[in-house]
């Protein structure tokens, strides 16, 4: 095993353990309020809401997967749900591109150029902020007005950024970054009918991660038959303001600001922050149960290499030591 693939295991496993503090700081900051939320509830609200939360995150992997096979790597699903969920702890460290990091240097192990995984995890990220702002354009205006006034020009946005994810504007979009890193060029355009399941994967995650909220809502005699849509469009707006705000590890403190915001008038009083909070704890007790188990359950490949620059390029379009190049089911 040469210095190298030694030294990228040994950083990989620093950035989980510093990943797992800031995880354990989060929690820790606000016992006290998460204490008092978690014992306003009952717990099958909050096994649901859990279960939601982790069913919407391995959603949201098959749509990362779908990207990638689109762009000419497939994976099986093992190896995908170990690269997401090891690399997604790297969102709680500050600055946003551990997550991006980490999850390219995993997919080297299954020989998989870094432009395609680069290309994959934006397209990814692209995917579910447009589809977030969509879905809570959708929901929004009708069901809160609180979120009309304050958000009213985020929701301007949905449609320019769902008309981006075109195809011919993601590939001229992708190109120019690498070329601005010093990558070689994509070997192939992302299509339509790949970006379209791509949507769908990322669509049915926000309407998981709405019920999520929505069983967090009615445990605190949240009512009316506008909730479900509401907590949707609520959590879909609230995880995108958290991703704008750059230097929030995990959206901390922005996305439960949003949440209460748009969900104190649907709410008896005080109860949206005990929801905030409560989301912020199962979400991250999702992320983390899905690490683990991407740790116990799934192993690295056998003779992983580390792609060094493109010297494991492929010929004629493959991927050495891979299935020949196709779109992911």
């Amino acid at each position: 095993m040469n210095k190298k693939v030694v030294a990228v295991r040994v950083l990989r496993v620093l950035l989980v353990l510093l990943a797992l503090a800031f995880c354990a700081y989060s929690v820790a900051s606000q016992w006290d309020a998460t204490v008092r939320a978690m014992r306003d509830m009952s717990w099958l609200a909050l096994a649901g809401s859990l279960a939601a939360g982790v069913a919407g995150l391995f959603v949201w992997m098959l749509g990362w997967r779908t990207l990638l096979g689109g762009l000419g790597s497939p994976l099986p699903v093992g190896a995908a749900f170990r690269i997401s969920g090891i690399s997604q702890l790297g969102k709680y460290v500050p600055g946003k591109v551990w997550a991006l990091v980490t999850q390219i240097e995993m997919t080297r192990e299954h020989k998989v150029p870094a432009e395609r995984s680069f290309g994959s995890t934006l397209l990814a990220v692209a995917t579910s902020t447009a589809c977030g702002l969509a879905v809570a354009a959708v929901t929004l205006p009708l069901t809160s007005a609180e979120a009309r006034e304050r958000f009213w020009w985020l929701f301007l946005l949905a449609p320019v950024l769902l008309a981006a994810l075109h195809p011919k504007i993601v590939t001229w979009a992708l190109g120019v970054m690498l070329k601005l890193l010093r990558r070689p060029p994509l070997e192939r355009p992302v299509s339509l009918a790949v970006t379209l399941r791509a949507i769908g994967w990322t669509v049915l995650g926000w309407v998981l991660f709405g019920v999520h909220l929505w069983l967090l809502c009615a445990g605190v005699d949240g009512e009316g038959t506008r909730l479900p849509f509401l907590a949707t469009g609520a959590y879909a707006l609230a995880f995108v303001v958290g991703f704008l705000v750059f230097i929030a590890p995990g959206g901390i403190g922005a996305r439960e600001a949003a949440l209460t915001v748009v969900l104190s008038p649907a709410l008896p009083g005080g109860a949206a922050v005990v929801v905030a909070i409560a989301s912020r704890v199962l979400l991250t007790a999702a992320d983390l149960l899905i690490a683990g188990a991407a740790f116990a359950l799934t192993k690295p490949p056998k003779g992983a290499v580390v792609d060094d620059g493109g010297n494991d390029r492929p010929r004629a379009g493959l991927v050495n030591g891979t299935h020949p190049t196709k779109e992911a089911p």
